[in-house]
């Protein structure tokens, strides 16, 4: 799980957990940081420190509490101060911004493996599995209800970031941000033309769509619900 009040930096540590064969729930406040661990039991959580509702000391707390899931403090905050207290609070690494997202993948690595659980995404089950559909990370397939589907590398993204977390609502702002390494000039409007393309690859009838649901006047959501 990432927690991260920065929605681009959020983004970007999904896409590196995905592309090393991981699923990632992503949360920007520290109280719906707490809700997701209770909820999901994730395997690790990055967590920022300067999070609203709750700050990432407080979580770090609760989270040492209730359990021993691996914690690594990625934040600006980058005083001794600030360290020694992360650490003592349980934090398994801390990690200051700004940052390589190959070593904070290395360092997410090497705490998943002292925790005893998979460091490598792709040696467990990396498919992410919703509504007959089922998508590989790592070697960017579809597959919809038994059947090969050819995407775009945008429509890709963001029918796997839907799919990650079915039934959340995303805003195209959101679903934006999923295709911003892959073409820097696309618009909100952008991604309303590629869920209609993806709707016509996905959905039986595509004027009806049952996975790819049109939540009005906020944006898209990937339904498990087929009728």
């Amino acid at each position: 799980m990432v927690a991260e009040d920065d929605e681009k930096q959020a983004e970007l540590i999904r896409r590196s957990l995905l592309g090393e064969g991981h699923t990632a729930t992503v949360v920007h406040d520290g109280g719906a940081a707490l809700a997701a661990v209770r909820e999901r039991r994730p395997d690790l959580v990055v967590l920022d420190l300067m999070l609203p509702v709750v700050d990432g000391f407080e979580v770090c707390r609760a989270l040492r509490r209730d359990g021993d899931i691996p914690v690594l403090m990625l934040t600006a905050r980058s005083t001794e101060e600030d360290v020694l207290l992360g650490l003592e609070l349980g934090a398994d690494d801390y990690m200051t911004k700004p940052y390589s997202p190959r070593e904070l993948m290395a360092r997410i690595r090497t705490v998943l493996r002292r925790s005893g659980r998979p460091a490598d995404g792709t040696r467990g089950d990396p498919l992410v599995r919703a509504a007959g559909i089922t998508l590989d990370p790592v070697r960017h397939t579809v597959v919809c209800d038994g059947a090969a589907v050819d995407c775009t590398p945008a429509e890709y993204e963001i029918l796997l970031a839907m799919a990650a977390e079915p039934e959340r609502v995303f805003t195209r702002q959101q679903l934006l941000r999923c295709t911003r390494g892959i073409d820097r000039a696309s618009t909100e409007r952008a991604v309303d033309v590629h869920i209609m393309n993806l709707r016509r690859k996905i959905e039986s009838d595509p004027r009806r769509p049952v996975r790819l649901v049109t939540v009005f006047g906020v944006g898209y959501k990937f339904s498990g619900d087929r009728g």
